[in-house]
């Protein structure tokens, strides 16, 4: 799928939290939410990503925005994950990337000169309309959380 632009409609998704619960973006209607996609749990840039989006959920939460983390991993690696770095962002399973390819943020990457296809590390502020208000692709895990806070508080 290509990439969304700044006013797309947001795709629809259900999906598994850690603890198994379904997750709707329908159930954010009227709310801005912060959907962003990692490649894996425990691995150091989503790490570094997930605990620095952790880190400001306080600050998002006070703007009236929730934080939603969306990787292929199960349910019980993100149990593990959130348990051993003390995450409360809610982190919900995308196992078959069908949810990451509606939103462009699955396909054909490069990494260190070699190209595979899998998880783009993207993130997107869905506006209370359900439409998109930005999309990042290809972020750099270290200092993004901030950068997406400096926007929802702009």
């Amino acid at each position: 799928m290509a990439k969304l632009v700044d006013g797309d409609e947001a795709p629809a998704f259900d999906l598994p939290d850690h603890d198994g619960a379904t997750v709707s973006l329908s159930g954010f209607a009227g709310r801005r939410v912060v959907v962003y996609f990692y490649p894996a749990d425990d691995t150091p840039g989503c790490t570094k990503e997930s605990c620095q989006f952790n880190d400001r959920l306080a600050d998002f939460a006070v703007s009236g925005v929730e934080v939603l983390g969306i990787s292929p991993d199960d349910a019980e690696s993100h149990r593990r994950f959130r348990e051993r770095y003390d995450l409360g962002v809610r982190l919900l399973t995308d196992a078959d990337h069908a949810v990451m390819e509606r939103y462009g943020a699955w396909g054909e990457k490069t990494l260190y000169g070699r190209t595979s296809v899998g998880v783009i590390r993207s993130t997107f502020l869905v506006g209370p309309d359900g439409r998109v208000e930005r999309a990042w692709y290809n972020v750099r895990a270290d200092g993004h959380a901030a950068k997406v806070l400096d926007l929802v508080q702009g």
